[in-house]
């Protein structure tokens, strides 16, 4: 019988675990906190399933304590979190509100004395309603918001937390959120899809940009995006094609900027009957593509492209909910 094989570790690695703020904090009327688009989705009958919202979730915001202890107890060394846009900053504009920055600072310093290092998440999908009501995502004015928010808490944190992640999975905002519908704040508008997949990948560059003029140089920068492997049905010429073209805009439209400093020119044609891509402006991409201290993959399943004349009988099932969008 041949030897089981061992796989090992190295000493640096960290076993954490991971929420976003929505998800899990409730007391979403305490501290001057006020709603987010998940607030107003969740509360808007037929949209989460039986009606559920956040509004106590597991009541993080009370029970941190208990939370970072049971953590400790399964020996996490790392513990990545995201922090509340409207806790914050309320309307996604001004002055913090120190209440809410109070709450992450107890957090952080909770984790610290387990020995668990903190990695925070700027932006899990919980934009101020207020911006949204001034358009949300599709709008520039977004991403300069995002960027002045990303320095408050910056200069709150960075003396104690040395692992930033500027957005968690922009896909889900800029194509669940404005294309299918099927997450906050569920419009359903292809050209907007695409000048919300834009803003957030500018809103990345910037608050790339303010955390370094904020943080110790120690700290490391970081975005998080849930790439998907691509695999055509077959390798009839029309699967191929079908799977360039979803590679492009599951991938493409944010590794590109991101990582190289430029949307694929087969990006840019294959959506040129949805958009004309007028809303990158000179400049843009250099802000986009800031360099980075590490990037996060969350990996789920490949994804199985066909065209349409060869896909097979039966529901698409994505993991994301149907829409007819």
């Amino acid at each position: 019988m041949p030897e089981p094989m061992t796989v090992s570790f190295p000493p640096a690695f960290l076993w954490g675990a991971a929420t976003s703020a929505y998800q899990i904090e409730g007391a979403v009327r305490e501290g001057g906190r006020t709603p987010s688009i998940w607030d107003t989705f969740s509360h808007t009958p037929g949209r989460t399933a039986d009606g559920d919202t956040g509004d106590i979730a597991v009541d993080h915001y009370h029970r941190y304590r208990d939370d970072v202890a049971l953590m400790a107890e399964l020996g996490l060394t790392a513990y990545r979190f995201s922090v509340s846009w409207p806790r914050v900053q309320p309307t996604g504009r001004g002055p913090a509100v120190q209440v809410g920055l109070d709450f992450y600072r107890r957090l952080v310093d909770e984790l610290l004395s387990h020995g668990i290092k903190p990695a925070i998440t700027l932006y899990h999908w919980d934009l101020p309603q207020e911006l949204e009501d001034a358009g949300g995502w599709p709008e520039r004015d977004t991403a300069l918001r995002f960027a002045e928010y990303a320095r408050l808490v910056g200069e709150a944190l960075g003396d104690r937390v040395q692992q930033w992640i500027t957005l968690n999975e922009p896909w889900c905002s800029a194509f669940l959120g404005y294309g299918s519908g099927v997450h906050a704040p569920g419009r359903t508008e292809p050209p907007a899809t695409l000048r919300a997949a834009h803003h957030l990948n500018l809103a990345h560059g910037l608050a790339t940009q303010a955390l370094r003029s904020v943080l110790p140089a120690r700290d490391s920068v970081a975005v998080s995006l849930n790439s998907q492997v691509i695999r055509p049905l077959s390798q009839d010429p029309a699967d191929l094609a079908a799977a360039r073209r979803i590679d492009d805009l599951a991938n493409g439209v944010f590794h590109g900027p991101i990582l190289h400093g430029a949307y694929p020119a087969t990006l840019l044609e294959a959506t040129s009957s949805v958009t004309d891509w007028s809303y990158v402006l000179d400049g843009d991409l250099a802000t986009i593509n800031q360099p980075l201290d590490a990037l996060g993959l969350n990996y789920y399943t490949p994804v199985l492209v066909s065209s349409a004349e060869n896909a097979p009988e039966g529901p698409r099932a994505d993991g994301h909910g149907a829409s007819a969008h």
